[in-house]
């Protein structure tokens, strides 16, 4: 039978590339973690580190028991968690990330209220702009917007939101735009992330589709939204923003939207986890909630 804290200490030792670091991480003397892994490696009968003067290196053997422990600890993790959530409430942590707009002016207000229905619950939110890699960085879910394309992973479907193309009225003076025809040679500010040609399916008041493709080739490109924002706030030309993100500006009146007479297609929010074999309780409520707060 494989001994799981002895498990947790080689994933810990793994991950850091250190006893020392593993040690530390977990509260423990560098002695009781080496003992352990020497432990461990004896009763699977394999060398799972090899160990030299520099540094750590995992053998064949020893990559594919990290890779396994890792899910195989998680599964215990979820285990311990369901059954006190079924007697207790929820427990243990929850480990989310999100990109840091969406986490900041959304998520976290959700989180921090999820928290306090949850007192024995820890949380652990990452903003990051970048896709992680959910089961390599230990993530319990994802809040992703747009279209999803890892089949890795499920997905649950939390909301939709309009996207506006956007700019300052001061901008729009200057560079009036009347047309779809217009909006395709104006001055674009533009998401590192988007696939070129760069073209979009809207509909006209009558519901009518058309395309919209880019013709001007952008000179501003910015890797996240409240960056593209702040350009368009400068007064730098066209961004297509999330409603979500912009509503302030547009009741204030410093950003305007563009032809509002078109409509793009909205976009969903999606919370993502792992392919397991069940998802967790703290998972499942935390989905739950952020459906029923969500507008």
């Amino acid at each position: 039978m494989i001994n799981l804290q002895r498990t947790a200490m080689f994933v810990a030792v793994a991950d850091t590339g250190s006893f020392t670091a593993a040690a530390d991480a977990m509260g423990l003397t560098k002695a009781v973690v080496s003992f352990n892994i020497r432990q461990l490696e004896a009763e699977l009968g394999v060398t799972l580190l090899l160990r030299s003067t520099r540094r750590l290196t995992l053998t064949e053997a020893g990559a594919l028991f990290h890779q396994r422990s890792v899910a195989l600890l998680k599964d215990a993790e979820q285990l311990q968690d369901d059954v006190r959530a079924n007697h207790g409430g929820l427990t243990g942590e929850l480990r989310i990330t999100t990109t840091p707009e969406y986490g900041s002016r959304v998520v976290v207000p959700l989180l921090a209220r999820f928290s306090q229905q949850h007192p024995d619950l820890r949380v652990r939110h990452v903003s990051s702009s970048l896709h992680a890699d959910l089961i390599s960085e230990r993530f319990d879910v994802a809040i992703r917007l747009g279209t999803l394309a890892d089949s890795r992973y499920h997905a649950a479907a939390i909301s939709h939101f309009s996207i506006l193309p956007v700019a300052t009225p001061g901008w729009l003076a200057k560079n009036p735009i009347e047309s779809l025809e217009q909006l395709a040679h104006a001055n674009w500010i533009i998401h590192e992330r988007l696939t070129s040609p760069l073209h979009w399916q809207v509909k006209d008041a009558s519901g009518a589709p058309e395309t919209l493709e880019i013709k001007k080739t952008p000179r501003l490109f910015a890797d996240s939204a409240q960056v593209l924002m702040a350009f368009a706030l400068a007064g730098s030309g066209v961004a297509l923003l999330p409603e979500w993100l912009v509503r302030e500006a547009l009741d204030a009146g410093n950003l305007v939207s563009v032809l509002p007479g078109y409509t793009f297609a909205r976009q969903g929010i999606y919370a993502v986890y792992p392919d397991a074999r069940h998802v967790p309780a703290k998972v499942r409520s935390f989905i739950d909630f952020m459906r029923t707060s969500v507008n």
